[in-house]
């Protein structure tokens, strides 16, 4: 009984003050990207305030599932510092609870907000994150690429009846069906450049694109302004979902169909997959953040160098950070596989964890 009521005392301190960290990193992100986003659209002649809270409201879920390994590390070793501040981890140790015991607690919550963190937190983010970009399209259209926001898609090439053209847009929903903030540079059937293509929302019908709110510039004709506008295309609604959505724009349990769908249009889903497997990897990455914290946080009051093992702790933290993301391009790319590049990091990083840990407590 006595181990029940430790063990529920360690998991409500750790819940709580990686909930404090996740919120107070919430609020911090939520407010810089709200002023940023006030800034970009001072220079827009009619924009609603609400509309830009909404914006910057939706959008930040999203980003806070990168934050939340950290969150849980930092959480982790501020809450093991707390118990060794105030010798509760002696009294617990007094009581014949060995470090395994204790530390059990702490796995099982990381273990726990792993998995909401992908069962039900990410169709959430995703969701909202959608509508955020839908808001932004709207608000901002063809101003995007001039607004101070950085445009990180690909250009695609498409061929269609009228001939080649090459698009990118900011934003994507609806899995790469819908977009705003469109360029469009377009050519004739012998190559030749004809048009330069800028609107605010497109919508992929079969056989074109719909575009609205449209402004065109060619070379021979001063530019002119259609309400809609049509680009002829071959592309089908796969090979948009797998060239121009994110896959951080679809949840979690829609990944499986994406991916089937994708096999069968014979299309590569590689950032599908890895997407998949990282969610799936979340639970063990987190448990693997707890016991990195564990490691530097345990025997800080016994050994002092408080600052140092405190550091150590963060580095260790970065640095497996910029293996996660190295792996991520890897497995984007196709150039290892998914599952590996997924799991392989969150395992390294659980077992030298749980062998540091060994040696530190058994020897």
């Amino acid at each position: 009984m006595l181990t029940t009521i430790i063990s529920r005392y360690i998991a409500k301190k750790f819940l709580f003050t990686i909930l404090a960290i996740f919120l107070g990193c919430f609020l911090l992100i939520f407010m810089v990207d709200f002023v940023e986003l006030v800034r970009r659209a001072g220079g827009q002649k009619n924009y609603d305030g609400f509309e830009l809270f909404q914006v910057s409201l939706f959008r930040v879920p999203e980003l806070m599932e990168r934050i939340l390994p950290f969150a849980t590390l930092f959480g982790s070793m501020i809450a093991f510092l707390n118990l060794s501040r105030k010798l509760e981890l002696v009294i617990i140790r007094a009581s014949g609870m060995s470090a395994w015991q204790f530390l059990s607690p702490a796995v099982l919550v990381a273990l726990s907000l792993g998995i909401v963190s992908f069962a039900i937190y990410n169709p959430g983010s995703a969701l909202l994150k959608s509508k955020s970009q839908e808001l932004e399209a709207k608000i901002f259209g063809v101003n995007f690429a001039t607004s101070g926001q950085t445009n990180n898609q690909d250009w695609i090439r498409q061929n269609g009846k009228d001939g080649d053209s090459i698009l990118r847009a900011h934003a994507s929903y609806d899995r790469g069906t819908k977009i705003g903030g469109v360029t469009v540079f377009s050519y004739a059937e012998n190559g030749d450049f004809l048009e330069r293509i800028d609107a605010k929302f497109g919508e992929l019908k079969p056989g074109y694109w719909h575009l609205e709110d449209v402004l065109v510039s060619s070379s021979d004709a001063a530019p002119r302004r259609y309400n809609t506008y049509i680009i002829s295309t071959h592309m089908t609604p796969e090979e948009a979902n797998e060239a121009i959505a994110k896959p951080e724009a679809v949840q979690f349990w829609d990944l499986p169909q994406i991916i089937h769908q994708a096999d069968l249009a014979g299309l590569p889903a590689h950032k599908y997959r890895l997407r998949y497997q990282m969610l799936m990897a979340q639970p063990l990455l987190l448990a693997a953040m707890t016991l990195i914290a564990a490691t530097v946080s345990l025997k800080v009051f016994r050994f002092g160098s408080v600052g140092k093992l405190i550091l150590g702790g963060v580095i260790a933290g970065f640095m497996l950070y910029v293996v996660i993301e190295i792996a991520k391009d890897l497995g984007n790319t196709g150039l290892v596989n998914p599952i590996l590049a997924a799991w392989l990091p969150a395992i390294v990083a659980s077992a030298m964890g749980f062998t540091i840990l060994l040696y530190q407590e058994d020897g």
